[in-house]
């Protein structure tokens, strides 16, 4: 199965070095290994073999090297630089990473100009070609990250998102980041799940975990950059009063959320992330996922921005037969912009006479990426 960013991997690769970033597992080594093909050139920062030839500058001459989880090295940028500016005439370089690299890339960029920076994100509708409520059911069961997947088995996906969170913990922020106490931030990583759909309150988690504000920032910031979650701040310009600073957080793995509304919901903002990456990293437009809620308890779930426009107010429901009032209100304020309920056990398509669409999610998420 080819990836939805391959060919645009293999486009940018003809002109600058690629840094292809996300979550772990969720496909970036396939990918490299599949435009490395049978030649040498794929080295990991993991394998001990591998990470000494970097070391040493003892690379293999390959058309295109493909360098996996190097930004666990400090001096990494430097190392880089090096590889490219001494590169052979044609040869390509593909970093992959499990971390933000645009986080870690920061701190005097000796890079600036030498690469492009893509995102990879779990499977979606669109990617998968669902088209039935059935398979759409399997895929909010079993989330979108390849392995559980396509296995198939409610069992096993609980079993493989069990142990992915223990090797995040214990594997990925030792080697990135320094936490002290690496067990509250696991009972942290446990926590959230149960938190998706509501504005994120640190300072309820500081009470509850019993540390201090500041590392919960921390803490989460750090599961931010590991793309284990990833937070939406709320919408507002002066037609809209909205609330400023209570954002909303979500999973990557959206099999992790209990409640069954509240999964529906992080499937569909990792959906609309999904999108939002997506134009700005092949097309290089500034849009942006963010949410509404203002001081009269009006919420819609989410809206896509454009330079501070609104785009599309969405709403997600398990099951509803009209819109709610306040995307209703939105799409009054807003004519301009969609306005659309998505609905997870939806039938055929509807829409208003004031222009706001019902659609199934399958239907909906297959128009995204």
């Amino acid at each position: 199965m080819q990836r939805y960013l391959a060919q645009q991997v293999r486009a940018d690769l003809m002109r600058k070095m690629v840094f292809l970033a996300g979550p772990r597992q969720v496909g970036k080594t396939t990918v490299a290994r599949s435009l490395v093909g049978d030649r040498p050139g794929y080295m990991s920062w993991d394998v001990p073999a591998d990470r000494e030839a970097l070391l040493r500058g003892r690379l293999p001459i390959a058309p295109l090297l493909a360098l996996d989880e190097i930004h666990k090295d400090r001096a990494w940028r430097a190392l880089l630089k090096g590889l490219w500016d001494g590169r052979v005439a044609g040869q390509q370089i593909l970093v992959t990473g499990s971390a933000r690299l645009d986080f870690y890339r920061h701190g005097g960029d000796s890079l600036q100009g030498r690469y492009h920076f893509l995102r990879l994100h779990p499977l979606s509708v669109a990617e998968l070609g669902i088209t039935d409520v059935e398979a759409f059911r399997g895929l909010l069961t079993l989330g979108g990250f390849p392995e559980p997947f396509l296995g198939g088995s409610e069992t096993e996906a609980r079993r493989w998102s069990r142990e992915y969170r223990v090797r995040l913990a214990q594997e990925d922020v030792r080697d990135l980041e320094r936490v002290a106490d690496l067990g509250r931030l696991e009972r942290l990583m446990l926590r959230l799940p149960e938190l998706v759909g509501s504005p994120l309150s640190l300072n309820a988690l500081s009470e509850d975990l019993q540390v201090s504000h500041r590392a919960v920032s921390h803490w989460v910031e750090i599961l931010e950059r590991l793309y284990a979650v990833f937070r939406v701040p709320p919408f507002g310009t002066d037609a809209i009063r909205a609330v400023k600073k209570a954002q909303k957080h979500y999973h990557l793995d959206w099999s992790l959320v209990p409640e069954p509304g509240a999964r529906f919901e992080n499937l569909v903002a990792a959906h609309l992330l999904k999108w939002v990456h997506h134009e700005q990293d092949t097309q290089g437009r500034e849009v942006e996922l963010r949410y509404v809620r203002d001081v009269d308890g009006r919420e819609v779930d989410f809206v896509l921005v454009e330079r501070g426009r609104p785009l599309e107010f969405i709403e997600a429901k398990l099951s509803a037969r009209e819109a709610p009032p306040a995307l209703r209100h939105l799409k009054a304020k807003f004519p301009k912009a969609k306005a659309t309920l998505v609905v997870a056990e939806g039938g055929t398509p509807t829409r208003t006479p004031d222009g706001i669409e019902t659609r199934p999610a399958w239907d909906y998420l297959g128009s995204l990426v």
